[in-house]
């Protein structure tokens, strides 16, 4: 299996910390997001990684150039389009490394090993969505609607009333689902808002087709970092994991 890491985008919410980094380069603790997220990758043996990059682009290259990662391959990828289009377009230029079993992650996702390993074990439909509950969502949280173990809506304007979990941007594809997404893709970025899309909505257009199910880590801990609370929280979470290592 490999793994398509999305870190192209600047992480504006997060000015001034941002401006001349890109997000998933930004410090939790004693290494970046994108750091804790390898780290986590290597410990359940994913060991080919892809990283696509965007603004700063030569930022995240030199980080990984600097680094050994021992058995894991980590190459970047450039996607040109990042400042006109949103992630649906870094999962089209990412779109050749798409064969086999591959895993999407958001590249400001902060997740610990298990949680990783947890959801792993649970794919077992084409696309599986890794899910979490709790007892509310706002507007910012990628909401999930679920008909048993099929996901059925996803996106964030679902109405509160239908919504029964949300997505954690930790996405895993075997061959046929992953053919299925490539299409949906370029699909999806032909349409008229394409360039502006979330790939989510590629996901939210297959649910339809049954063919999309879920992974649930409830209890395991992750945090999505997008504000300036965020980065808080996410160093109290890796505080904990502060014993894992390669």
């Amino acid at each position: 299996m490999k793994a398509i890491i999305l870190s192209a985008g600047q992480g504006s919410r997060l000015l001034p910390l941002t401006q001349n980094q890109p997000k998933c380069l930004l410090p939790i603790n004693d290494r970046s997001i994108l750091e804790w997220q390898l780290n986590a990758l290597a410990l359940n043996d994913i060991n080919d990684v892809t990283v696509v990059t965007g603004f700063y682009a030569e930022e995240v290259e030199n980080l990984i150039a600097s680094r050994d990662f021992g058995k894991q391959t980590v190459r970047t990828l450039y996607n040109p389009f990042f400042a006109v289009a949103d992630n649906a377009g870094s999962c089209y230029v990412a779109r050749e490394e798409m064969t086999d079993e591959f895993i999407v992650i958001n590249g400001d996702t902060l997740f610990e090993p298990e949680l990783a390993a947890r959801a792993l074990n649970q794919r077992n439909h084409s696309i599986t969505v890794t899910i979490d509950r709790k007892n509310t969502y706002d507007g910012d949280d990628m909401k999930v609607c679920l008909e048993g173990d099929h996901l059925i809506r996803i996106g964030k304007a679902l109405p509160l009333d239908v919504v029964d979990a949300e997505s954690i941007g930790f996405l895993m594809f075997n061959r046929e689902g992953g053919a299925l997404f490539k299409e949906a893709i370029v699909n999806l970025l032909r349409g008229e808002h394409g360039l502006k899309s979330w790939y989510l909505r590629a996901i939210d257009a297959l649910a339809v087709k049954k063919v999309v199910g879920i992974a649930s880590i409830e209890g395991f801990a992750w945090q999505e970092v997008d504000f300036m609370d965020d980065l808080s929280r996410a160093k109290a979470l890796s505080d904990k994991w502060g014993g894992h290592s390669r």
